[in-house]
């Protein structure tokens, strides 16, 4: 693949117990750009999945013995890799899944960093002493390693999602089993490579390709071997996961679903607000699931902030993400096109207006036009369901109170965005807001010191920050007589 100078990280089998499994089928990786084929990956299937977890579960013994500074170090090492790599990896990614170089390099640095911060957290796992009831007895509480740990991973952020999931798992001393989204299976691989290259133990990290989720899926969640499973995608692929998961009454994380609102207050900065919602709702061409889905805008600034946002957006550049200037890339299929296309017709036969784009690119493929639609009502489509592309729509509200009840009316809560200066305000706005993540006069929230996750129908559970390893580790109760 063209300007990857380190050919060994482009891989197309997959990696179970330190070896390269190539199987007998294959499916075609391809470039959401131009449709090209990238590259044939290895087809692995429920049997490959078996496999992967019980060479997990006898990695496991071994793995979460070993004293945390050692892994803490490999950790470390992996994270060095990481950014020396980061170039290749960017590129890769940017081949695979379409975003811009830019964005695609911040992904690798900002995956990367949940490496790093977990090999350091994976040292302050610490216990409890109680106050025993009698002096005769000591009451102590240790936390141990879940198990295996397995996970499905989104096509939107195919480094970062797999990183601060897998960084978690393996600082706590469980071992890893994930299947990446087969649109974008080579970051994960190339991951693979890189954690072998660190000298991560065979059967501690797992990479099974495939394109049957279904059976796949099926093996991770109701395997008795694997302890946690862990989703990052939709809230109705979650919901039938966790069904599954019940057999076993695995412990799960999921990260689901949003519908996040961005509110603009009259007593905003509204240059910021502009600046802030370009990079909430625009990144990634707006395939996040942090992503700005409602403009909620005061009505006393709601001309102004549209004059200023529609500046702004006219200014952004759709095309290939490997080209010099590019900031919006391609959806990732013709299917992601046709729901952003569908949603946009149906909102205006309601009575939306589209100011800017709402059409495919002029340069065809899978680029949708950055668009902003005013007319917008909270109970149009655009409005309801989660966008996952380039369009914002804008909605008036006229006081505090609407403007939350209007934010609140969904079933998802995961990320909320706002913009004020009252500082009052900000403490009202900001409690009252039912969603796990909450940005203030800021539109990119995400870091590995903060717990991400959402409330309601947008999941349970939380990833990065000292909060990242509890999902990851048991708490056992020692009672100690007889002293």
């Amino acid at each position: 693949m063209l300007g990857i100078i380190d050919r060994g990280l482009i891989k197309s089998a997959g990696f179970i117990n330190g070896h390269w499994h190539i199987g007998d089928k294959q499916f075609v990786v391809s470039n959401p750009a131009d449709g090209q084929e990238l590259l044939k990956v290895a087809d692995l299937g429920p049997e490959d999945a078996e496999l992967a977890v019980q060479s997990a579960a006898e990695a496991f013994s071994a793995w979460s013995k070993k004293a945390a500074m050692e892994r803490s170090q490999l950790l470390r090492k992996w994270f060095e890799l990481m950014m020396q790599h980061q170039d290749d990896l960017a590129r890769l990614l940017t081949l695979e899944q379409g975003k811009p170089l830019t964005e695609a390099k911040g992904e690798i640095a900002y995956g990367a960093q949940y490496v790093e911060w977990f090999a350091e957290e994976a040292k302050r796992v610490y216990g409890d002493t109680i106050p025993a009831p009698g002096a005769d007895k000591r009451l102590l509480v240790i936390k141990q390693p879940v198990g295996v740990v397995a996970a499905i991973t989104p096509w939107n952020f195919p480094n970062a999602m797999i990183a601060r999931k897998a960084a978690a798992a393996l600082a706590a001393g469980c071992t890893f089993v994930v299947k990446p989204a087969s649109e974008t299976p080579l970051s994960a691989l190339a991951m693979a490579e890189l954690a072998q290259r660190a000298g991560i133990p065979a059967g501690v990290f797992n990479v099974v390709p495939g394109k049957d989720a279904k059976a796949i899926g099926k093996v991770l969640t109701e395997h008795p071997l694997v302890r946690k499973f862990s989703f990052t995608g939709s809230t109705a692929i979650g919901k039938l996961l966790i069904a599954q998961c019940a057999s076993t009454v695995k412990r799960v994380s999921m990260e689901l679903g949003g519908n996040a609102p961005f509110l603009v207050f009259d007593d905003a900065d509204l240059d910021a607000a502009v600046q802030g919602l370009l990079v909430s709702k625009f990144r990634n061409a707006g395939q996040t699931c942090v992503c700005a889905n409602r403009v909620f805008v005061q009505q006393s600034v709601y001309t102004e902030f549209c004059h200023k946002l529609l500046k702004a957006v006219e200014g952004l550049r759709a095309g290939n993400g490997l080209a010099e200037g590019v900031n919006i890339g391609p959806l990732i299929s013709q299917q992601a096109v046709d729901k952003v296309d569908e949603l946009i017709k149906q909102s205006v036969q309601q009575g939306a207006q589209v100011k800017v784009g709402g059409q495919l690119h002029q340069s065809g493929g899978w680029l949708y036009q950055p668009t902003v639609l005013t007319g917008v009502s909270n109970q149009m489509p655009v409005a309801r369901e989660e966008i996952f592309g380039p369009v914002a729509p804008l909605i008036p509200f006229e006081d505090e109170q609407q403007a939350l009840q209007m934010a609140n009316d969904t079933d998802f809560g995961l990320a909320a965005y706002f913009y004020a200066r009252d500082i009052g305000r900000i403490w009202r706005v900001a409690e009252g807001l039912e969603y796990g993540m909450v940005g203030i006069n800021e539109g990119a929230i995400s870091n590995p010191a903060a717990p991400f996750g959402g409330v309601k129908q947008s999941g349970n559970g939380r990833e990065g920050s000292k909060y990242g390893l509890d999902d990851y580790l048991e708490v056992k109760y020692l009672c100690m007589g007889g002293v």
